[in-house]
């Protein structure tokens, strides 16, 4: 579960250039949902990401993950509850290193630093089975470079990375945002089934409105730092894809 707490967020405080990127945000996510985040740009979505993932630290509130209060905590402190996927394909993994190697490193990233996990071919044949539904015959691909795939390839398989370690939530900032229609429904569709079938908390950022309209359970509209719409899974299957376009008014 995540808790956010009258989080506020303002850079250059006191500046002539401050802005106020959160103000007073309250949520509640609970274990399991799929959540999309929408609004305008400079809306505060990515900040609040930021903040819980703890890239970023509030100006004020509090961030409490599975109960435990994790506000001053750092990014790499928190990265045995949380896995992102990011905007460009190209973070989130290693590209210099192979497929095989992109897994190790996410089996390892949340785990016990005492703990070693090596490449043996039960390792491998693990790695193999969680990328074959993807259909795009990557488990025959094991040993080339990462960084020599196709954006909708590194962002799918970003996303099987996060199910290699013992996190409970997956923050998507806008991951389609630079695939091609085709990339971006591989990703989204495996985003939804990861989260039906993992039960992982996921949180999808998108400009896309009919993105959000197709995928997650709870919609969530940000404006000037602001939550003003929050709609369960009953609101949200009620609207219609034009209804979308009316939140933003």
């Amino acid at each position: 579960m995540i808790e956010l707490s009258h989080i506020t967020r303002i850079f250059n405080k006191g500046k002539d250039n401050e802005v106020k990127a959160l103000q007073d945000v309250s949520l509640q996510i609970n274990d399991g949902e799929f959540v999309t985040v929408i609004g305008a740009n400079g809306s505060g979505k990515s900040t609040l990401l930021n903040i819980i993932q703890g890239a970023d630290i509030p100006t004020a509130g509090t961030v409490k993950i599975n109960g435990s209060d994790v506000t001053p905590l750092p990014e790499y402190k928190r990265s045995k509850w949380v896995a992102r996927v990011f905007q460009n394909p190209s973070n989130g993994s290693a590209p210099d290193l192979s497929i095989l190697d992109n897994f190790r490193l996410a089996a390892l990233r949340a785990g016990k630093r005492k703990l070693v996990v090596g490449v043996n071919a039960a390792f491998k044949k693990r790695v193999q089975e969680t990328i074959a539904p993807l259909k795009m015959g990557l488990e025959h691909k094991m040993n080339q470079p990462i960084g020599s795939l196709s954006g909708g390839q590194r962002q799918a398989l970003t996303l099987l990375m996060s199910t290699m370690d013992a996190s409970d939530i997956i923050l998507m900032d806008e991951p389609t945002a630079a695939l091609d229609p085709r990339s971006s429904q591989v990703v989204l569709d495996l985003a939804d089934t990861l989260n039906k079938e993992t039960r992982k908390t996921t949180v999808l950022i998108t400009h896309n409105l009919k993105d959000a309209h197709q995928y997650g359970n709870r919609l969530i509209v940000i404006s000037e730092g602001r939550i003003i719409r929050d709609l369960p899974e009953a609101e949200k299957k009620q609207l219609a894809l034009q209804d979308m376009y009316l939140l933003f008014a």
